[in-house]
Formats: C-alpha cells, structure tokens, sequence
C-alpha cells in the first residue's frame, strides 16, 4: 500500500516492465485524485508522458480495468471508473478482513525497527498541517504496520483496494473528522502492537474502519445538502 506520489516524468519508465510503470503510475495519481472519476485516458497522450509506445499503456489501461480503476466505454474509450457510495462501503468491508488478516499475522513478526518507523510516521503526520496530505500519511502507517506479515499477494490486495477507497474518502473524511481522533486511535494501536495484544489491535483496527464507513455515510449526506 502506497501513498500519493508523483507519477514518473515524462520519458522516465524507471525499473520493470513499460506496462507495469504505467500501471502503477497511473494507480498512484489515480488514488491520490489527481485522475478524477470520469477522467479520460488517452493512449497516446500517456504514451508520449511515460516515453513509451502505446502498446505498454494498452497493457497497462486492460490490467486497471480488471482492478476496477479503468473502465472502457464506446466511443471515449478509457476512463477513470466511478463508484457509488455503497461500493465504496463495501469496499471498507473488503478493507477490513484484509487488513484485519494482515495484521494478525504481521504483530508477532514486529521488531523494533518496524515499530519505531510507524512512531515516526505519526510524528510527521501530527506535524502536516494541509490535510490533502493526511491520506499519504495515513497510508504509509498502515503499510509499515502490515508489511512484517510478509505476505505480498495479501499486500498487494491491500494495497489495491486501499487505491480505490482512498480516492473517494480522503476529502469527505478528513474534512469532517479532522486528525485528532484518527491519530489518536493510530498511538492505540500502536502500542497495541508494541505490547503484542494481537486480538486487542485487531478490534481496535476494525472500529477503526468502520469509523471511517459511518463518516463517509454522514459526509455524503450532508454534502448532498450543500
């Protein structure tokens, strides 16, 4: 699970395959908003921006596609997917049981180095005051608590799944809860993991979500008000 980057300048694939650089470019600026739903993506215009032949972008676009974050439709060809606020309900109940899962088995695997990075993440996230970068933040937490689970399909549905919910909660949920709460259920759990109380992490990380589930909720409704 990653949190927003910039994508890869123009003419810059960096490491691994052209498609799969494009992919998780595309993944990142499309998480992080910057892709709006709706949003379309011509193959031509990313081929020239990642300095790759179409055939990468088209590779990439498909594989989206099966993630849900591209759709193709006649005659505009590919677009940013949308989802309604019940998908992404359902999608904080995928969240769950994945992370719930992750964490599980990351706690008893936890070494000091893992557990003072998370520490630190905090401690820059209590510091940023612009919350269109709490999500980064939040993000990289969450990641660095789960990666000791060692399980890479297990994160890379993570991450995936957090890519799509984050892009249609960061702003609804950070405006109306703020960082104080969030952050403070963030040292709980930490220390939770620190104390090794597996079961006691794994409550307070599934309240933690379904928080965010009753937010979303609220701030949606509210926002069709305005």
């Amino acid at each position: 699970m990653r949190g927003a980057a910039a994508a890869k300048p123009r003419g810059a694939v960096g490491h691994g395959s052209a498609h799969e650089v494009v992919r998780e470019a595309l993944r990142v600026l499309i998480g992080a908003g910057e892709l709006a739903p709706g949003s379309q993506l011509r193959q031509d215009e990313l081929a020239e921006r990642f300095g790759t032949s179409r055939i990468p972008v088209r590779e990439a676009l498909r594989q989206l596609e099966a993630e849900g974050f591209v759709t193709f439709l006649p005659n505009r060809g590919a677009v940013v997917s949308d989802l309604s606020i019940d998908e992404v309900i359902e999608l904080l109940e995928i969240r769950i049981a994945l992370e719930c899962h992750a964490l599980r088995l990351a706690i008893p695997a936890m070494g000091e180095i893992d557990l003072d990075e998370a520490k630190a993440i905090l401690h820059s996230y209590d510091e940023e005051r612009d919350p269109a970068k709490w999500g980064a933040f939040n993000c990289k937490f969450h990641e660095t608590l789960y990666a000791p689970c060692n399980r890479p399909r297990l994160l890379s549905m993570i991450e995936a799944n957090y890519g799509h919910v984050s892009r249609f909660t960061r702003a609804l949920v950070s405006r109306a809860t703020g960082k104080e709460r969030p952050q403070r259920e963030h040292y709980q759990l930490l220390d939770l993991c620190r104390a090794g109380e597996i079961e006691k992490a794994v409550r307070l990380l599934r309240e933690h979500i379904v928080q965010t589930q009753k937010t979303l909720r609220s701030a949606q409704r509210h926002a069709s008000r305005e």
